[in-house]
């Protein structure tokens, strides 16, 4: 039996709502980068986390910039979203500003990585405190990996907090011990530890869990489907919209 046919015969609660979770270029949509931003904004005054790099408009005028966002079916809140950058050269990455002043060699790695098969970064990720621990996040991540393919990068790299750590250890995330203090950086602020971390090839997923490496690969095959997915607090609906019609192919310079 593969891993998703194990879960779908697993008995869980179902919740009553769907989510549809759908990706654009965000040169293309001001009017939903607007209101990602304003539902960015809103989560960290609720968490009072006011110094993250990930939340500025500059990536708004990035055409390497594309944006998934979770939208509540019935209502049309939306309720969460993800960024993928990848690096041109034009827009640094947000790894770069986070943490550039305390170790320049994150310059290096980007730049390497960037003329060797291409590199994105992960980033800006929220979820309203309206569906906290249905696990909305986990799948934001689950899409945003999967379209990495249509971008044609072969590395992703971020940084993370230690209670999103192992959300992205699943999808393939491994701490780059190189960066920082083995790995670790005093981000947003001295209240936080931050870890800086690295997919070195999407394509294979060879790093990620099963369960998530099966999930991802079936939203690379199938961009657009409805799959019921299982989070904390039960099973939930998915409506996936994942086609990239207007990708950025200029070569990093």
């Amino acid at each position: 039996m593969s891993v998703t046919n194990f879960v779908k015969n697993l008995k869980v609660h179902k919740l009553d709502y769907k989510i549809k979770i759908s990706v654009f270029r965000a040169i293309k949509d001001v009017d939903k980068c607007e209101r990602y931003l304003k539902g960015h904004m809103q989560v960290m005054i609720d968490y009072n986390v006011m110094k993250i790099t990930s939340y500025n408009k500059s990536w708004t005028m990035n055409p390497s910039a594309y944006v998934l966002i979770a939208e509540n079916v019935k209502t049309g809140e939306m309720v969460g979203g993800i960024r993928v950058e990848v690096a041109k050269g034009l827009f640094p990455l947000p790894i770069e500003t986070a943490i550039g002043a305390m170790d320049p060699r994150i310059y290096d790695v980007v730049k390497h990585y960037a003329l060797n098969g291409g590199v994105g970064e992960l980033c800006g990720l929220w979820n309203s405190k309206s569906i906290k621990g249905v696990g909305v996040s986990f799948f934001l991540t689950r899409a945003a990996i999967a379209i990495v393919e249509q971008l044609k990068v072969k590395t992703m790299i971020g940084i993370c907090a230690e209670y999103t750590l192992k959300m992205f250890t699943d999808v393939g995330f491994e701490i780059n011990t190189t960066l920082g203090n083995n790995g670790e950086f005093p981000y947003p602020d001295n209240r936080y530890i931050t870890r800086s971390l690295g997919i070195l090839n999407t394509q294979t997923l060879g790093t990620a869990s099963a369960i998530d490496k099966e999930l991802i690969i079936d939203l690379r095959k199938r961009p657009v489907q409805t799959r019921n997915e299982i989070g904390t607090k039960g099973e939930i609906e998915i409506e996936y919209d994942l086609i990239l019609n207007d990708v950025d192919n200029s070569p990093y310079s």
